[in-house]
């Protein structure tokens, strides 16, 4: 009778563990004093048995289950810290997605991209009746950058370009870029430009270089009157073509 008098009195007086209650009730049931059984309540009450039973709270070790309130100074600041580092990553991985995005669209799928200006120049040449009867099968002629075809690597690098803007605030993308065909081999110039107030690049030539053969311009802004074609072939000093 005394035994369930105390644990009642214990589960409405004070925050008592099922385990700590389970001992109580023993230590009772064998003829131990009250006292002995108010003082295991009380120890319990003031932290001393559960609050040393729990793990220290790191920032390795921190997994959010004890409340703000049972921290102590030392673990709080633990908490503090990981979240922090949580949210740093977090932003981080946000502004390496927009990042690898932005140039995805600018370098790939953008209609202005140098990819596709590529893939066009591309497809020019193998249009080209002028080409194909320098290189051979159109549907066998490759384009890649610097080396040589027999090496897959050699086939994945870079196509060479560059984009400037001059004084006047016109840009001019200009690239280069090997094809070969059954028949042939050449180098494929490429130069184009768009000027302030323009959203689409232009063509100011397009050619086609095959070692023992004259220059092919499939589009040439810059041909003299007489229909010569030729150009001086520098822009800022440097010679592309």
């Amino acid at each position: 009778m005394i035994s369930q008098q105390y644990c009642s009195l214990f589960r409405s007086s004070w925050k008592v563990q099922p385990r700590l209650l389970s001992t109580i009730q023993t230590r009772l049931a064998l003829g131990h004093s009250p006292r002995l059984a108010q003082s295991y309540a009380t120890q319990s009450s003031l932290g001393g048995s559960s609050g040393s039973s729990r793990k220290q709270v790191s920032i390795a070790s921190d997994d959010g289950r004890v409340r703000w309130g049972e921290l102590t100074a030392r673990e709080k600041a633990a908490r503090t810290t990981q979240q922090s580092i949580n949210f740093l990553a977090i932003i981080a991985g946000v502004v390496g997605t927009g990042a690898v995005a932005v140039f995805l669209y600018t370098d790939v799928f953008s209609p202005e991209s140098k990819t596709n200006h590529f893939n066009r120049a591309v497809d020019r040449v193998k249009a080209d009746s002028r080409c194909v009867e320098l290189l051979g099968d159109s549907k066998k002629i490759k384009a890649h950058g610097e080396g040589q075809t027999t090496s897959n690597w050699a086939m994945a690098r870079p196509i060479a370009s560059t984009v400037q803007k001059d004084r006047t605030g016109t840009e001019h993308l200009l690239m280069h870029f090997h094809v070969e065909g059954p028949i042939d081999k050449g180098v494929v110039s490429l130069h184009m430009t768009k000027r302030p107030g323009q959203h689409e690049f232009e063509y100011k030539y397009l050619a086609l270089d095959v070692k023992g053969h004259q220059r092919l311009y499939l589009e040439n802004a810059d041909a003299r009157p007489d229909g010569s074609g030729k150009s001086s072939g520098k822009l800022f000093g440097v010679r592309w073509w």
